[in-house]
């Protein structure tokens, strides 16, 4: 895997743990990591810079990574709402992780951290990404990860009429961008 072309952006309140994923991303040749103490901050970066992953922590203020995301995925003026986002977590109870892919999160990784749990990830995200869903009140990356035979119809969603894959831009596979 080549990650030196990647643009990776932090956002985290605790400088410790972004210090620490920098080192980690840096380890595994991301050349390009940028960082945001906040959800703001962090949208303001992506309006700057072109970002192909999002690692952010769920708990943070003033803007917490739930609402973030939730503001990525749907606000019109979202700088890219096809950006991939990793949500790091000390709170990996099942409610958190379900409100995580339910903004829209592509992956979830529980504090603490390791690098062999970040590089599985990003690795996730690049050679498996999942096609974007928009339905009802949810965009995002399919939240279905496997195939199952009790979802009827093509979508694998209850109501196909209000349930459509939304083509993601330029690109069918993760390229980072130049």
């Amino acid at each position: 895997m080549r990650f030196e072309l990647l643009k990776v952006l932090l956002v985290d309140d605790n400088q410790h743990m972004r210090i620490l994923l920098m080192e980690i991303l840096r380890a595994v040749g991301v050349r390009h990591v940028f960082e945001a103490t906040d959800g703001v901050e962090a949208l303001a970066v992506m309006r700057q810079t072109a970002i192909d992953v999002v690692i952010t922590d769920l708990s943070m203020g003033p803007l917490d990574g739930l609402h973030f995301v939730q503001l990525l995925r749907r606000a019109p003026e979202s700088p890219n709402p096809y950006t991939p986002v990793i949500m790091i977590t000390g709170h990996s109870t099942e409610r958190r992780v379900n409100e995580a892919r339910d903004v829209g999160v592509n992956e979830f990784l529980a504090k603490p951290v390791t690098a062999r749990a970040v590089i599985d990830r990003l690795t996730q995200l690049i050679e498996n990404p999942r096609p974007f869903v928009r339905s009802g009140n949810y965009f995002g990356p399919d939240r279905r990860r496997r195939d199952s035979p009790r979802h009827p119809g093509p979508w694998r969603r209850g109501d196909e009429s209000r349930s459509t894959y939304v083509d993601a831009p330029a690109e069918p596979k993760f390229t980072p961008r130049a």
